[in-house]
């Protein structure tokens, strides 16, 4: 399971440094390069104690973290949706995306242009959000035209689509990002089927210090409870590659920027971690949380989700606690566990399939 995130944001406000700082990664992991889809697709490790320690412990020939694919989509401009400044290429990147990041401008630097007037977070914002209100409702408004004769024959389907897209309609109509709406469950798959710009889960990254950020910015963040982070994305850029020891002597955070946004994807689309372990390999696999067992079997192979028998199921400290499974499974932390066991975050597996 490949995780994308689609880098938003106006023209001069971080999002080049922010792929620059990320794709820097890739030197963390010798036998697991840095990859480019394109020019603008950066493929990131996801940095994980787990995997280094259980490795360790099996003596692993390799070790393959979970990966996170960052799209650079290029500056938005006021006007994208009716195709400035190539705006419709650049949104239609979007669409392939699992979520998106808002980079929004909070550093006050007098240096780098500022397309705006002003250091303005929430302006920046509502100008992105409506370039991409626009491109939905063309979008909604084509859907709508073309079940216009199956909804005059009441056909069932129809009636149920065109009620949702309605309703979706009018929330844009309101220029109400569609994700920060409520919706019934059949309502939510009849809209994701359309990948729709709003409704994808979005996260914000006001570029810039602590102290460069005001107060009352972050207050209308948390009484929206839109989920942000603050990074300074220039000193993480310098910062990148430097040990714990290192980053605690310039009194930086022991966690990177990128490492708490990488983090913070995780938990925005609800995904979660399971880890197997040996000789070959230690190896990180992506779920979504509250998969069963034999759904996360899938992520490796098919048949550990069509032949599932059972799981061996052992927390990944318990088994480094224990020194490896003879000893956990004497201790009882190794358990066996069936097709209706839910799998939790650190879980160290073993399927058995049929």
């Amino acid at each position: 399971m490949s995780l994308s995130i689609g880098i938003v944001g106006l023209p001069n406000v971080g999002k080049s440094t922010l792929f620059k700082t990320l794709t820097k990664k890739q030197v963390l992991i010798a036998n697991y390069p840095f990859a480019t889809i394109d020019p603008n697709v950066g493929v990131v490790l996801v940095p994980d104690e787990r995997v280094d320690k259980l490795a360790e412990l099996s003596k692993s020939k390799k070790k393959i973290y979970a990966t996170v694919d960052f799209v650079d989509i290029a500056g938005l401009v006021k006007g994208a949706a009716q195709g400035e400044g190539l705006g419709n290429k650049f949104l239609s990147h979007i669409r392939e995306v699992d979520a998106v990041l808002y980079v929004l401008r909070a550093f006050k630097s007098p240096d780098i242009i500022n397309t705006q007037q002003d250091v303005n977070p929430l302006k920046e914002k509502e100008i992105l959000d409506v370039e991409l209100i626009l491109k939905d409702l063309e979008t909604l408004n084509k859907r709508i035209d073309g079940l216009m004769g199956d909804v005059r024959q009441n056909k069932k389907e129809a009636v149920k689509e065109m009620a949702a897209l309605k309703k979706a309609k009018d929330f844009l109509t309101q220029e109400k990002v569609l994700i920060d709406q409520e919706f019934a469950e059949d309502e939510k798959n009849i809209l994701q089927s359309f990948q729709l710009l709003t409704f994808k889960p979005r996260l914000y990254l006001l570029n810039g210090k602590e102290e460069e950020v005001n107060r009352e910015v972050l207050d209308i963040f948390n009484k929206n409870n839109w989920k942000y982070l603050i990074i300074d994305i220039a000193t993480e850029l310098e910062a990148e590659g430097l040990s714990n020891e290192e980053r605690s002597a310039l009194e930086l955070p022991e966690m990177s920027g990128t490492d708490s946004l990488i983090k913070k994807s995780y938990e925005l689309l609800n995904l979660i971690t399971f880890l197997t372990t040996g000789e070959d390999e230690t190896r990180a696999w992506t779920i979504n949380r509250g998969d069963l067992a034999p759904k996360a079997g899938a992520a490796i192979h098919t048949d550990f989700e069509n032949k599932f028998v059972k799981a061996e199921i052992v927390f990944w400290k318990d088994l480094i606690n224990a020194g490896g499974y003879a000893k956990a499974r004497e201790q009882g932390k190794l358990r066996t566990e069936g097709k209706e066991y839910v799998v939790k975050d650190g879980d160290v597996i073993e399927f058995k399939h049929g």
